[in-house]
């Protein structure tokens, strides 16, 4: 019983590893793509570059995991990762849209803008999840 549970054990560490690679990427290329220094913010005890980077990454893993549970093999999966990675990208700069200074804000500590970025990040997530499921 315990070695047929064991069985998916290699596929799950391959969808796993993969999955922290990509999600590490996206943290990469959203820290590189805002005028702000996320860590350094957070290290500074600042809770609205928490709460941007936090949900930006749940808006990134919640089309991720459907890519995990939707894909067709490996390659699918790495591939709606990209797809979901560009979409956060997107969000990031429509949020400017109507707050043009959002970093600036988000590194003065201001809530609203956080709340703002980690709700469109989160929104666009869950569209982008559902979307991949049909």
């Amino acid at each position: 019983m315990v070695l047929n549970s064991l069985a998916g054990l290699p596929a799950f560490l391959v969808y796993f590893c993969l999955a922290a690679v990509l999600t590490a990427a996206y943290i990469t290329i959203y820290m590189w793509i805002t005028p702000h220094d996320e860590f350094a913010l957070l290290r500074a005890n600042n809770p609205a570059a928490a709460i941007s980077l936090g949900f930006s990454m749940v808006g990134f893993a919640l089309p991720l995991t459907s890519s995990i549970g939707h894909s067709d093999g490996v390659a699918d999966m790495v591939i709606w990762g990209i797809i979901a990675l560009i979409v956060q990208v997107g969000v990031y700069y429509a949020a400017h849209i109507p707050c043009s200074d959002l970093s600036q804000r988000i590194a003065k500590g201001e809530m609203a803008p956080a709340i703002w970025l980690g709700a469109a990040s989160v929104t666009a997530g869950m569209l982008n999840a559902a979307s991949m499921s049909t």
